[in-house]
């Protein structure tokens, strides 16, 4: 479902990416990893289309997202952010429903099936109870199913998420995991997500992009354990990788 082609970005003078070329498909669900300051936001984002920083093709279901209105993309595309929502009298059913905008008249009038749709994603991060109060009174794991929820309320066949377990405990990172391999298997869904929880990433998904700027690796995760690159660019002994099992030990990440 996202295709990317003679793809180069960058942050100022830095070339983060130069060249490469992959596909994410549908149905699965990917984690993107890298180091700090590799460009998995960046990349996220030019995907998305917000940030024209890059030369290349980036192609959503077949279509380029240069070519596409931002209707059309709303209706493709649904974008989890790291920012913190805190707007008072802001209430979790109201976030979660501005994922239906774009199919909505120009008033923003939600007819039942909307609000049915927006129930479902409330229930499917298990916040339907939490509907009615308001964001500032959220903690920012409850914030971070809020915002998810609004992606899933928006229906759309490929769902970006930038570190979305960043204010998660351990049980809540490994259900909300849970969740999206649910979408991506059950509902066909491309999910694409950085993280820097190397352990989830690999017991829980389809496929790993690893980011060794300039270039990139989208690779299954057994694969990517036994191609050495993992324990190369973390070579700061905070990775082993056990010869045997394929299992990857994690010190300190």
């Amino acid at each position: 479902m996202i295709s990317i082609r003679n793809l180069t970005t960058g942050f100022g003078k830095r070339t983060l990416l130069k060249n490469v070329d992959t596909d994410i498909k549908g149905g699965t669900m990917t984690a993107l990893i890298g180091r700090n300051g590799s460009g998995k936001s960046t990349l996220l984002r030019a995907i998305a289309g917000l940030n024209g920083e890059f030369s290349g093709e980036i192609s959503i279901c077949g279509r380029q997202i240069s070519d596409m209105p931002p209707r059309i993309m709303a209706k493709s595309l649904a974008l989890v952010t790291t920012g913190r929502t805190r707007i008072p009298d802001l209430r979790c059913r109201d976030v979660a429903a501005l994922g239906r905008a774009p199919y909505t008249d120009w008033i923003g009038r939600l007819r039942s099936k909307d609000i049915e749709i927006v129930d479902n994603a409330l229930k499917s991060v298990g916040m339907y109870e939490y509907a009615d109060r308001t964001m500032d009174k959220m903690s920012d794991g409850e914030c971070q199913r809020i915002m998810i929820a609004r992606a899933i309320a928006q229906s759309t066949p490929v769902i970006l998420l930038d570190e979305p377990t960043s204010f998660l405990d351990m049980p809540n990172r490994y259900e909300l995991c849970s969740l999206l391999r649910s979408l991506a298997h059950n509902d066909g869904k491309c999910i694409l997500f950085s993280t820097h929880e190397l352990d989830i990433a690999m017991q829980m998904c389809d496929n790993i992009i690893l980011l060794d700027n300039p270039t990139l690796y989208n690779l299954p995760p057994a694969q990517l354990a036994a191609s050495g690159h993992i324990e190369r660019l973390f070579r700061n002994n905070t990775v082993s990788i056990d010869g045997r099992t394929g299992k990857i030990n994690l010190h300190g990440i």
